[in-house]
């Protein structure tokens, strides 16, 4: 009798939530993106979860060097990475150790054996070893020697150090789980053609690991059934896996086309902002230059030249970047320039957790600059929508003759989700306030009356000579003023025109009950999470008095929000931070009482932490 009639058909599920876990050099961002793009390929709906140590390469087999990588995949929406873990891949004891508490009862662990070395358990501070003293008693252990098996698999292909042959292993888990949940190898098959086509020798290696994973699998009694998760439905259209970092960059490339302008990034690396520099690089066919300067603050200010000079321009960063560059931000608030900041936020203060996230860099998005410096802020909430308001932030700085701070953060900048490909001819139009014929009494601070928006006089145009600098101007020719009323005027002047972004932007809107006993109030990258747990909190467990909103445009806020707020009983503002902006609405809505829900581990919220503090709210 074969074993495909002894093992029943794939059993249905409707999503499946799995974490890929071991050393930083184990190669598991490799094994959970492949898992993840085959999946998508197949048309589930997806989810990702990146988490990796700030070390190049931390010690091996520490606790703090582990790498994971997680991913939700269903066949219905899917808007969180998941929070507890169906099945849990373990390369080395650490892993093991600092992840099982997210694995549920029950539920699978495949552990690589031989890595359960004396030495390996030692620094995972492990006394005993998990897989004999019965600590993993109540869940479903598949013991795989996965390192022996990997060497047996290739020990007839030619050219290959043992080094090699070891960092193959991980290939052999994501056949394994390619066979459990009734995936197809071929597109990881096809990324190995294409990663090493002049290195044969690693194709043969790689193909032939992955096969022998799946095969594997499909033989151990100890998997007694596979599953399979059918393809999710979704608005019809062309779709494809994004980062949110890739989308920020590919939404600043269209927001250059319809614009007509060229667009220039000036940019110094850091984490976890850097891959925008790295995505932009690739595209100076479409116009892009893109300079890698020597550090923060001349990324920056070559920007706020190339915006003088016309273009469309960029800086991107990290908080203790985004710190750096408040001088130059405050110039280029005062000479009325148009500049799109980008802050991948990330755990601090300092250096801090530079491979995790946090919300902690909205007090300094908005007040960050000496003396009244007022400018946008706006604020990402998922990898795919990373394309969307990147594209919005260059709308409102060149709109509105203003720079503007986007918030995205490590979780959704790093994370990935389906996005839907948009045509740059169907996206909303940019205006921008570029002058070309010269005008009688023209003035360089000559505003428009709906948005007091300056005129944009690029240098060398005939006519259109004016002085910039960081000293106060008068208020119409531009030049430098000291007298006192018109610095006062000139304050007013700026912190309106920011005010007056609020025509420009759309109504807030609420999810779920539209007034009721308690208000769900997040911004940026939580959206995920927020709306999930609301939805399981009404959907399944009868709280149909529960509202939710969710803020994209912090600075200035949309017009309704007041209106909004006063629809509710209680009002509780969720946030990876201690508190930021629930000080910034206390401040403008004092007369609501803001509850708070707060998070600073470097990790996002939970649906159940979240769901346990609405109950006991309402």
């Amino acid at each position: 009798m074969s074993i495909e009639s002894i093992k029943p058909a794939p059993k249905e599920l409707e999503g499946v939530v799995i974490r890929f876990v071991g050393d930083s050099g184990d190669g598991m961002q490799l094994t959970g993106t492949q898992f993840t793009d085959t999946s998508a390929m197949f048309g589930n709906d997806v989810s990702t979860f990146p988490n990796y140590p700030a070390e190049i390469r931390a010690p091996q087999g520490s606790l703090y060097g582990v790498s994971g990588f997680q991913v939700h995949i269903g066949s219905v929406e899917v808007s969180t990475p998941g929070d507890s873990v169906d099945l849990l891949v373990a390369m080395n004891p650490a892993g093991l150790k600092t992840n099982l508490y997210a694995l549920k009862k029950g539920h699978t662990v495949i552990v690589d054996k031989d890595a359960f070395t004396k030495k390996n358990l030692e620094k995972a501070f492990y006394e005993t070893n998990p897989l004999e003293d019965g600590s993993l008693d109540g869940y479903h252990v598949i013991e795989v020697d996965m390192s022996t098996l990997t060497k047996e698999a290739l020990k007839d292909v030619d050219g290959l150090d043992n080094k090699t042959i070891t960092r193959s292993k991980n290939m052999f888990s994501l056949g394994m789980v390619y066979w459990m949940y009734h995936r197809s190898t071929e597109h990881t098959i096809d990324f190995f053609n294409k990663k090493f086509k002049s290195k044969p020798e690693l194709i043969e290696a790689n193909t032939k690991v992955l096969n022998a994973g799946y095969y594997y699998a499909e033989t151990l009694e100890l998997i007694s059934n596979s599953y399979t998760i059918s393809p999710a439905k979704m608005v019809p259209g062309t779709y494809r896996i994004i980062m949110g970092n890739t989308a920020t960059a590919w939404g600043l490339l269209a927001a250059s086309e319809k614009s007509g302008l060229e667009l220039f990034l000036g940019s110094y690396p850091i984490t976890p902002a850097t891959d925008i520099l790295h995505e932009l690089v690739k595209h100076k066919h479409f116009g892009v230059k893109a300079f890698q300067a020597e550090d923060e603050i001349a990324g920056i200010c070559s920007a706020i030249g190339a915006s003088f000079a016309g273009d469309l321009a960029i800086t991107t960063t990290s908080g203790p970047g985004l710190a750096l560059k408040g001088e130059a931000l405050g110039l280029a608030m005062m000479i009325e320039l148009p500049l799109v900041v980008i802050n991948v936020q990330r755990g601090g203060p300092s250096t801090g957790l530079p491979t995790k996230t946090e919300q902690s860099d909205l007090l300094q998005a908005m007040y960050g600059r000496n003396g009244e410096s007022p400018v946008v802020v706006i604020a990402a909430s998922t990898p795919a929508d990373c394309f969307n308001y990147a594209y919005e932030a260059a709308r409102l700085a060149l709109e509105h003759m203003t720079p503007v701070i986007l918030l995205t953060d490590g979780y959704i900048a790093n994370g990935s989700a389906p996005w839907k490909i948009q045509s740059v001819a169907d996206m909303p139009e940019i205006k921008n306030r570029k002058v070309t014929k010269f005008t009688e009494n023209w003035h360089p601070y000559k505003r428009d009356a709906k948005t007091l928006a300056r005129e944009w006089a690029v240098p060398g145009t005939s006519g259109f000579e004016h002085r910039v600098g960081g000293l106060e101007k008068d208020s119409v020719t531009g030049n430098v003023s000291y007298v006192p009323e018109n610095h006062e005027t000139m304050t007013h002047t700026r912190a309106e025109k920011i005010r007056l972004v609020q025509n420009n932007i759309p109504n807030l809107k609420v999810e779920f009950a539209q007034q009721g006993d308690l208000l769900v109030v997040g911004w940026g990258g939580t959206y995920g999470t927020l709306h999930s747990a609301v939805k399981q909190i009404t959907e399944e467990e009868g709280f149909n008095n529960i509202g939710f909103v969710h803020f994209n445009y912090i600075n200035p806020m949309p017009k309704n929000t007041e209106e909004i707020f006063a629809k509710f009983k209680k009002i509780i503002v969720c946030e990876l931070n201690s508190g930021q902006f629930a000080f910034i609405l206390k401040a403008n809505f004092g007369k609501f009482d803001f509850q708070q829900i707060n998070k600073v581990q470097g990790l996002p919220f939970s649906n159940d932490e979240l769901i346990q503090k609405f109950k006991q709210l309402l």
